[in-house]
Order: C-alpha cells, then sequence, then structure tokens
C-alpha cells in the first residue's frame, strides 16, 4: 500500500508506525484507520517490535470529525464496528509486542488508541483527554474497557464525565500507562526501550501477553493450568535454550525471537 496519512519503517526488528497527518494533530480518518490496519499486519509480519507515535506535536487528537464533511453524517456505529474494532483486535492481539509512544496530547479516540498497546511511554509534554462528553458522546475506541482495567472504576468515571486532561506524569501516577519520560530524553528512551523488546523472547512476549490478559476471565485453577500450558510451549523454544546457556556461559543471550 502506497501511505498517504502515516509512515511506516523496520529497522533492526523494529517496526515504527507514524501517524502522519500533522496539520490536524493526527486526527484518525477513514483512510488512516484503513492504512493503520495495513501497516499493522506488515509490521507484525516482519518486525518483533511495533512501536506507534505522531509526527508533529501531538500524538493523536481522535476522531477526525470533517471526515464525512458534516460531523452530523458520520456513522458512528458503523465506523466503529467496521474500521475501528479490527485496528484495535489488530493491535491488541498482536503476536510482537506493541509500545505507544506518545509524544504530545492523545485524545479521545487517540488517547484510547495509545491505550491499546502493551506498553505505554509518554512525553511529560504529553496528556491523555477522554473529550467525548464535550460534544455529547461516550469513550469509544476501547475506553470503557481499557480504563477501569488501569485505573479502577472511580479515576475511570471521572475521566470520562469531566473530560478533563490528565498529564503524562498523573497517568503514570495512576497506573494509566508504564511511565512518562522528560520531553529531551523522551525519543532516546522509547528507542532503546523498543530496541530491547526487539532483541528479546518474541515467543514469551507473545505469551506473556496471552496469560495476563486472560487472567481478567479466569479463575485461580484456570489461570493456573493456563500458567503450566504456556509455559510449557515457552521451554520447547529455541529461545530458552539460548537464555539458559547464556545465562550458565554468563554472556548476553542473543534471542531469535523462536
Amino acid at each position: 500500500m502506497d501511505y498517504q496519512t502515516i509512515l511506516l519503517n523496520i529497522e533492526d526488528d523494529v517496526a515504527v508506525l507514524t501517524l502522519n497527518r500533522p496539520d490536524v494533530m493526527n486526527a484518525l480518518n477513514s483512510q488512516m484507520r484503513a492504512e493503520i490496519l495495513h501497516a499493522l499486519r506488515v509490521a507484525q509480519e516482519n518486525a518483533r517490535v511495533l512501536v506507534m507515535t505522531g509526527a508533529g506535536r501531538a500524538f493523536c487528537s481522535g476522531q477526525d470529525l470533517g471526515d464525512a464533511g458534516n460531523a452530523s453524517q458520520l456513522d458512528l456505529e458503523r465506523t466503529l464496528r467496521d474500521e475501528y474494532e479490527p485496528m484495535l483486535r489488530r493491535i491488541n492481539d498482536s503476536p510482537i509486542p506493541t509500545i505507544a509512544a506518545v509524544n504530545g496530547p492523545a485524545a479521545g479516540a487517540g488517547a484510547n488508541l495509545a491505550l491499546a498497546a502493551d506498553v505505554v511511554i509518554a512525553s511529560e509534554s504529553a496528556s491523555f483527554l477522554q473529550a467525548f462528553t464535550r460534544i455529547g458522546l461516550i469513550p469509544d475506541a476501547g475506553g470503557t474497557y481499557w480504563l477501569p482495567r488501569q485505573v479502577g472504576f472511580a479515576r475511570a468515571m471521572g475521566t470520562a464525565l469531566f473530560a478533563e486532561p490528565v498529564s503524562a506524569r498523573q497517568a503514570a501516577d495512576w497506573g494509566m500507562i508504564w511511565e512518562a519520560v522528560p520531553a529531551d530524553e523522551f525519543d532516546a528512551h522509547w528507542k532503546a526501550r523498543a530496541a530491547k523488546l526487539g532483541a528479546g523472547p518474541t515467543l514469551a512476549y507473545g505469551k506473556v501477553k496471552e496469560a495476563l490478559r486472560a487472567s481478567y476471565n479466569n479463575e485461580l485453577e484456570e489461570q493456573l493450568e493456563l500458567e503450566a500450558k504456556l509455559q510449557g510451549e515457552c521451554g520447547k523454544s529455541r529461545d530458552f535454550k539460548e537464555g539458559v546457556i547464556a545465562f550458565l556461559e554468563k554472556r548476553p543471550a542473543r534471542y531469535e525471537g523462536r
């Protein structure tokens, strides 16, 4: 696909997907969602870690309300079912780790696009805004799913009802994101984090994601059974053998992601 609204760069097993509509703070239109979905497939087939970030001063300002020419003409239910849901599922179900490197404001669906990633690293200049009630809507793009799990019911409710921005530092303190990083260190920091995951045991990372997500619905007995199954699969991997040998030889492991 010849991308018009995003950039995709894959190097050293790290795929960087950049939302690239800086003139509208990387607002999500129909074309961008289709391009993101395509790029996610390419990245997951050709890299061992995926990073999503934004061009310019924002990460993503959310749904482009001018996408249909007139906001009142937007079929929001169809848009969510047909365009957002496949994109969000592809991120959630990704076999490789996903990082949202939030370089600036993330609002509405843009905030929840970031929260769909496995790890969110934000510049301290960034913020997260559930802007929906400002225009008479509810949080979507997975917001009603991610927020209560990440910050608890009370904070999720207040964040959704009051539609006030949450700073990156506050988001980190709440557990909404993994970490907030000083702006002048941000680029180098997320790149180092991505490189670490890109060189890591990719199969094990996928099993970590599967186990942790299943824990929301499992009783202890079911979770212990799942752990044993997944650990058995990891124990047969080349990465496990390499990890043990490297440990015994007191050297860094050279993982292949298999």
